[in-house]
C-alpha cells in the first residue's frame, strides 16, 4: 500500500500536546492502516518539554514561536493544544487563513469563539475538530454529529468535569470537607492552582454550550448558559442526599423544550440507582435521551495525557481521510451550514424542576405547620420532609425537604419568604433535582 504523507504542526507540547506525538508514533503502523496516510508530526511550537517523555521527538523541529507552525507551508494539519481564549485564537485563525486544517482541545475557545472559527473555514474550505474538547478520551463529539444523526435529541445530562466529580464523591464516601478535598485535588494535579473554572462549573459550561449546540443544530450560547458551582455543598448534604436515596453530582444539563432550549450547570440530586449517579472519581459520563434509541450513556476518562490525546489523534485520522474528498466532510456543527436555528435559551426563572431544601429552624413546637403553610399557599407540593432532631446546636436543627416540580421563579420567591420567618435562621441552602427519567 503506497502511503501519502500527511505533515501535522503541533502547538504545544505539554501534557496533551506530547501525549499526542506519542500516539502517532507509538500506534503509526495502526493508524496509516485505517487511514491510508502517514501521519507525521514535522514540527512543534513550545517553550520547554521534557525530550526524554517524547518519542519521536528527534525528527520534530521545535520552534519558540508558534507562527513558525501556523505559516509553515509544508504543513497540512495544525493542532491547537496550548489552551486559553489568547493567543489560542489568533493561531487558528491564522493556520485557517492559510489554508490549513485545524485540530484543538479547546473547550473555551470553541466555546466563546466556535461561530468565528468555523465561518472562517467555511470560507476556507478546510476543517476544524474539536473532539477532545469535550469529556476528554469519551467520542461525544462524534456521537452527537453523527451516531445519533438520525435522533432528534430531546436532553442531555453530564458529568463532564473530572475535578468537581472527584471532590464529590471525596466528599461523599469519606466525610470530608469541600476545601479539605479541593487541596489534595491540587496536589494530585486534578485541579488547578486557580481552580475557579471546575469548582464554579465554568469548565462544564464551555463542554455543555458545545454539546447542545450540536445536539440542536444552535449557535453557540455559552454567554447564556447557567452556571453554578459545588464551593456551597457540605457533608452533611451529601449525607442528608444519601439518606433519602440521591446523590449530589455536579451536572451539565441541556434540553429542548417549546419554550426553547434550557442550558445550566449546576449541583443535581439524582436517584442513587440511575448510573450516572454511580459515576465516580475523576471519571467523566454523558447521558443522552433521543427519540428513536432512547437514553444511551458514554463513560470514560475525561482528561489526561493519552485518554486526550486518543481523541486528538482520533480527529487529526478524521482530517486525514477528508482531505481529497471535501464533499464527504461532516459539517463542524453536524447541520448543514443553512440549516443552523437560533433557538432561544429558556431563561432560568422559567425552568422548571424539583429541590432539596435545607433549612436552620428554631427547635420549637409548631415549625413543620408554619412551614408547610406558607408552602402550601405557594402552591408548592412536598415530596419528604424530615427534621434532624438529633443535630441540634444552639437550639436549631436542620430540616430538608424534598419538592415536586415547579418553576424557579416560584422556588426563588418562595425561598425568600422562608428566611423571613422568626423560625428560620440564616439562608436557605437549594440544591435541584432531576430524576433523568
Amino acid at each position: 500500500m503506497t502511503l501519502k504523507r500527511v505533515n501535522i504542526g503541533l502547538l504545544g507540547l505539554g501534557t496533551v500536546g506530547g501525549g499526542t506525538l506519542n500516539v502517532l508514533v507509538r500506534n503509526a503502523e495502526e493508524i496509516s492502516r485505517r487511514t491510508g496516510n502517514e501521519l507525521r508530526v514535522t514540527c512543534a511550537a513550545a517553550k520547554s518539554y521534557d525530550p526524554q517523555q517524547l518519542d519521536g521527538i528527534a525528527d520534530v523541529s521545535v520552534y519558540d514561536d508558534a507562527q513558525q507552525v501556523v505559516s509553515d507551508p509544508d504543513v497540512d494539519i495544525v493542532v491547537e493544544l496550548i489552551g486559553g481564549y489568547s493567543p489560542a485564537r489568533e493561531f487558528v485563525l491564522e493556520a485557517i487563513r492559510h489554508g490549513k486544517h485545524v485540530v484543538t482541545a479547546n473547550k473555551a475557545l470553541i466555546a466563546t469563539h466556535g461561530e468565528e472559527i468555523f465561518a472562517a473555514a467555511r470560507d476556507k474550505g478546510v476543517t476544524v475538530a474539536f473532539e477532545a474538547a469535550v469529556a476528554g478520551g469519551i467520542p461525544i463529539i462524534k456521537t452527537l454529529r453523527e451516531g445519533l444523526a438520525a435522533n432528534r435529541i430531546e436532553w442531555i445530562a453530564g458529568i463532564i468535569n473530572g475535578t468537581g466529580n472527584f471532590i464529590l464523591s471525596e466528599m461523599r464516601d469519606k466525610g470530608r470537607d469541600f476545601s479539605d478535598v479541593l487541596q489534595e485535588a491540587q496536589q494530585l494535579g486534578y485541579a488547578e492552582v486557580d481552580p475557579t473554572f471546575d469548582v464554579e462549573g465554568i469548565d462544564a459550561a464551555h463542554k455543555l454550550a458545545i454539546m447542545a449546540s450540536l445536539a440542536f443544530g444552535m449557535p453557540l450560547k455559552f454567554d447564556e448558559t447557567f452556571t453554578e458551582g459545588i464551593t456551597r455543598i457540605e457533608p452533611r448534604d451529601v449525607t442528608y442526599a444519601g439518606e433519602l436515596g440521591y446523590r449530589i453530582k455536579h451536572l451539565g444539563i441541556t434540553k429542548r423544550t417549546a419554550a426553547g432550549v434550557e442550558l445550566r450547570v449546576h449541583p443535581t440530586l439524582i436517584p442513587e440507582g440511575r448510573l450516572l449517579a454511580n459515576v465516580n472519581g475523576v471519571m467523566n459520563a454523558v447521558l443522552v435521551k433521543s427519540d428513536m434509541v432512547g437514553p444511551t450513556l458514554y463513560y470514560g476518562a475525561g482528561a489526561g495525557s493519552l485518554p486526550t490525546a486518543s481523541a486528538v489523534v482520533a480527529d487529526i485520522i478524521d482530517v486525514a481521510r477528508t482531505m481529497d474528498c471535501p464533499e464527504s466532510r461532516v459539517p463542524c456543527q453536524g447541520f448543514q451550514d443553512g440549516a443552523i436555528e437560533d433557538i432561544p435559551v429558556v431563561p432560568m426563572d422559567e425552568i422548571e424542576t424539583s429541590y432539596y431544601l435545607r433549612l436552620s429552624v428554631r427547635d420549637v413546637p409548631g415549625v413543620m405547620a408554619e412551614i408547610s403553610t406558607l408552602l402550601a399557599n405557594a402552591g408548592i407540593s412536598i415530596e419528604a420532609m424530615h427534621q434532624y432532631e438529633s443535630h441540634s446546636e444552639n437550639g436549631r436543627v436542620p430540616l430538608v425537604m424534598l419538592t415536586h416540580h415547579m418553576r424557579e421563579k416560584v422556588m426563588n420567591e418562595t425561598i425568600r419568604q422562608l428566611e423571613l420567618l422568626d423560625v428560620v435562621e440564616g439562608e436557605v441552602v437549594r440544591i435541584r433535582m432531576e430524576h433523568l427519567s
